[in-house]
């Protein structure tokens, strides 16, 4: 195993381990955190290991962090719908 995909399985214990530690903010601090590292993180499993391994890693973390990836869906939608008339 390389060590991008070691860092990678990390990232998402402490994603996990994050999530169930009571937060007031719903838990969005720690998501800008996840999201700044792990996009990094990405990349390198991307580099070290090919497309095919950062897809599934990619989609491993956006089953992580659903609602920002909800969010910026809903985003994108809206900024859709106000250029197209």
């Amino acid at each position: 195993m390389t060590p991008s995909l070691v860092a990678a399985f990390l990232w998402a214990v402490a994603a996990n381990v994050l999530a169930l530690i009571p937060s007031r903010d719903n838990h969005w601090t720690r998501a800008y955190i996840l999201i700044a590292f792990g996009i990094p993180l990405l990349g390198w499993v991307v580099y070290e290991n090919g497309p095919w391994i950062g897809l599934v890693v990619m989609v491993a973390g956006m089953s992580l962090l659903r609602w920002p990836v909800i969010y910026l869906m809903r985003w994108l939608r809206a900024i859709g719908r106000r250029t197209d008339g």
